[in-house]
């Protein structure tokens, strides 16, 4: 496709993009006319004028969708391109994305390279915290969480997350104020909604709701958890880093977890040390 529209000379003033801006150059790149345009979005030539002069920069999102469609029919706009005139709409998804949508922006490329990461924990999050796809140690690390599938649901409806999680009431209530905090930036919606009446029914959530704390992270990288099939303590040094996706962008995150060992408990030490005495065997009086 034509770029010429957008090339600019060197004593040229750079400008940041705007949606006028960037509805026109598709349009030039098309060779479509303003009344044609128009009569397919269903608005006036005049309009279109004013929206690509920049007089009107927020369209409604019925009149972007139109536009949208009827370029795209014409020569098809990436996912990129599509994204890129909702945010200069200054337009969001109107809706949550289900974890089935989510689940499908992962790629086969993506999945296998958890696989890398073996053996620490990594998989992929949408920001609602449920597990969209994960390796090997992400699962036995946290058993129980693919089944239930959300991180809410496992911490206060599953008692393995009492037994993997050393640190439990302090990762669950972190984890309900994490919540509160994405509540307000997503605006809430059906999803929030149905999501609180379902947890709603565990006491223990019922507490930590009520304190009313908000968080938009995590202080410390450090989780603490227990095997619960060895014993074995160790940690997990946790990143987030969120996935730029061209359907669903901001809406999926990359969890890494980089396993340390830990030294157990004192008194699991001092009971483990106790038990291997007993049971040496003296060099001298065998």
């Amino acid at each position: 496709m034509s770029r010429k529209s957008t090339e600019a000379s060197p004593g040229d003033l750079l400008r940041p993009p705007t949606f006028g801006g960037l509805l026109r150059r598709f349009r030039d790149d098309r060779r479509v006319s303003r009344e044609k345009l128009a009569f397919a979005a269903g608005v006036s030539s005049s309009y279109i004028t004013h929206l690509e002069g920049g007089d009107r920069a927020h369209p409604t999102k019925a009149v972007v969708e139109a536009l949208i469609g009827y370029l795209h029919r014409v020569a098809p706009l990436s996912d990129a391109e599509r994204r890129h005139l909702f945010d200069l709409a200054g337009l969001s998804e109107a809706s949550a994305p289900t974890v089935a949508q989510l689940r499908a922006e992962i790629t086969e490329d993506m999945r296998s390279g958890l696989e890398v990461h073996e053996p620490n924990a990594a998989g992929y999050l949408d920001t609602r915290w449920n597990v969209l796809s994960c390796n090997a140690a992400y699962a036995a690390a946290f058993p129980g969480l693919v089944e239930d599938v959300n991180i809410l649901r496992w911490f206060f409806g599953n008692e393995m997350s009492k037994r993997v999680m050393v640190d439990w009431e302090r990762e669950a209530a972190l984890t309900v104020d994490w919540l509160r905090g994405l509540i307000g930036q997503s605006g809430g919606g059906d999803w929030s909604t149905e999501l609180l009446a379902e947890l709603g029914r565990y006491p223990e959530f019922r507490r930590m709701w009520a304190s009313g704390g908000t968080a938009y992270g995590r202080e410390s990288p450090q989780m603490r958890l227990r095997d619960i099939e060895t014993g074995e303590h160790f940690s997990l040094d946790v990143q987030l880093f969120r996935v730029d996706s061209g359907s669903h962008p901001g809406r999926i995150q990359f969890f890494l977890g980089i396993r340390t060992p830990q030294p157990a408990p004192p008194s699991i030490a001092r009971r483990a040390a106790v038990s291997g005495s007993h049971g040496a065997r003296s060099p001298v009086n065998p």
